[in-house]
């Protein structure tokens, strides 16, 4: 299963959900309590870093990809098929 958690209002993930013919759930996390608990979020700015995480089906964050790295799928995409073989 693919989602994206975004700090972003729910219309702004409406419009980029159109925009992109995106096929998954877009959750807003407005309140930033998801990026707190993920340990993604600059407290002081209350700006959230750029993450893709990839949880195992017991829920194990088997791979992390940030900043940059985590605008291109290709690294997600490499550790959900390892996931699929193991």
């Amino acid at each position: 299963m693919v989602l994206t958690v975004s700090p972003d209002f729910i219309a702004t993930l409406n419009h980029w959900k159109k925009e992109l013919q995106a096929d998954f759930p877009m959750l807003s996390d407005f309140k930033r309590v998801v990026a707190r608990q993920y340990g993604v979020l600059n407290e002081q700015t209350q700006m959230v870093n750029r993450t893709t995480f990839v949880i195992d089906m017991q829920g194990k964050v088997v791979n992390i990809i940030e900043n940059r790295d985590a605008i291109d799928v290709t690294g997600a995409l490499v550790a959900c098929s390892r996931l699929k073989k193991g």
